[in-house]
């Protein structure tokens, strides 16, 4: 089995390099591209070269726009990169006989109630982003080609910005921290959306009845001021120099905070059916950030003897 990534450079990308290596060759493309092969989705006719030289039996989209509140004001940048692409790179496939495997968000839904949303749920994205996701979700199936869509959230890992990494910065720097405590989801790791993507590749080649859409995310759920409270006391009990009391990590209203994009409150998503279908446990959410909490401990201590 021939792989390429694309996105190879992101948080998830960056895992997806090590998951999928033990398929078959694999061609990781960052942006810039590498030798002749071209890795900008703004460049269809530069992708379709790449396409054409690789022949790839699967194609892994993990470069996005995810600049949540910078979409409003840039509408057809995100639009571009979201939602033609992936269109581009399904008509590519589906020419090839290539399976597409992309990455969606919770944001395709309005965050509405307290349930937690299933694949078959009816969308209402209530951002830019989340719209130009979904569109790009939508581009995938009119194209008729083999593919999995993986729907996630509130993701993080060793490198890259993300929500954990900030935290522990702020902790280190502030006598206070306010956080956001009605916005519901699941922090999750890049390296798990990483080995469910290399099982289900696997398990979907040899049966095509897999393939479709399917939410992955870390079991459990939690708010964001829990989540920060939570990396804080970790971080504090492991050594770092945690300056903010515990008690001084504050719960807000998602109103305390101006952004120009809106967030939706409940990204819980159901994990039953990418459970049941490739026969897995998903882990609670504190077991992977534990995890990804002490390597990025290890290596800020690492930089700092050097």
């Amino acid at each position: 089995m021939k792989l390429l990534l694309l996105g190879c450079e992101g948080q998830v990308g960056w895992e997806l390099q090590r998951s999928l290596a033990a398929l078959g060759p694999l061609v990781c493309l960052p942006r810039a591209g590498r030798d002749d092969l071209c890795g900008d989705l703004c460049d269809g006719d530069g992708i379709a070269r790449t396409m054409r030289q690789v022949n790839p039996d699967v194609v892994v989209n993990a470069a996005a726009y995810t600049a949540v509140d910078k979409a409003e004001s840039q509408v057809e940048l995100a639009a571009r990169i979201n939602t033609e692409a992936p269109g581009m790179l399904a008509s590519l496939c589906a020419q090839n006989g290539s399976v597409l495997v992309h990455y969606s968000t919770d944001y395709v839904f309005d965050g509405s109630g307290s349930a937690a949303w299933r694949e078959d749920d009816t969308t209402s994205p209530i951002n830019t982003y989340g719209q130009t996701k979904w569109d790009g979700e939508q581009a995938i199936r009119a194209e008729g080609c083999d593919h999995l869509v993986f729907r996630t959230q509130w993701v993080y890992a060793t490198r890259g910005n993300n929500f954990m990494r900030t935290m522990l910065r702020l902790c280190a720097e502030r006598d206070e921290l306010q956080v956001i405590d009605d916005q519901h989801g699941a922090p999750t790791g890049a390296a798990l959306i990483a080995d469910v993507t290399a099982h289900a590749i696997v398990a979907a080649r040899g049966e095509r009845d897999l393939l479709g859409t399917y939410h992955l995310a870390a079991a459990g759920q939690t708010t964001w001021f829990d989540y920060a409270h939570w990396v804080i006391a970790a971080a504090r009990s492991a050594g770092w120099p945690v300056r903010v009391a515990q008690d001084h990590i504050l719960p807000v209203p998602s109103t305390a905070y101006k952004t120009a994009a809106i967030r939706p409150a409940n990204s819980r998503l159901s994990l039953d059916r990418v459970q049941s279908t490739f026969g897995l446990t998903l882990p609670d959410w504190s077991v992977g950030c534990l995890h990804t909490l002490h390597e990025i401990l290890a290596q800020e201590l690492h930089e700092a003897r050097s």
